[in-house]
């Protein structure tokens, strides 16, 4: 096997280290706001979604978006749609609801 295959199929292995190390940091991040009280635990949010908007989770963040922690959740809903909701991390208020394939996007 020529080299350049051998080195195109390790590559990618050697990116798994620093993806783990960087979800470490993603959850380290999470666990102090929540301590801090400037977050709500993603338990809770996840309550809430499930309670409005029932379907199976696909992705969970925790992101600063112009300066406020936003909980960034991503569903997968009956028919194939994605929905993304956006919290506001410490209140827990929903304020951004986005469907893939929707005409618009909407507020709650």
């Amino acid at each position: 096997m020529p080299m350049r295959w051998i080195v195109a199929l390790l590559l990618p292995l050697l990116a798994v280290p620093a993806a783990l190390a960087d979800a470490d940091q993603d959850q380290d991040r999470a666990r102090a706001a929540v301590e801090q009280g400037r977050a709500l635990p993603l338990r809770t949010i996840l309550d809430r979604a499930a309670a409005r908007f029932p379907g199976q989770l696909l992705e969970a963040e925790l992101e600063e978006e112009h300066g406020r922690l936003v909980y960034e959740i991503k569903l997968l809903m009956d028919g194939g749609r994605v929905v993304k909701l956006h919290y506001d991390a410490r209140t827990g208020d929903l304020f951004a609801v986005k469907e893939r394939g929707a005409e618009k996007d909407r507020r709650p």
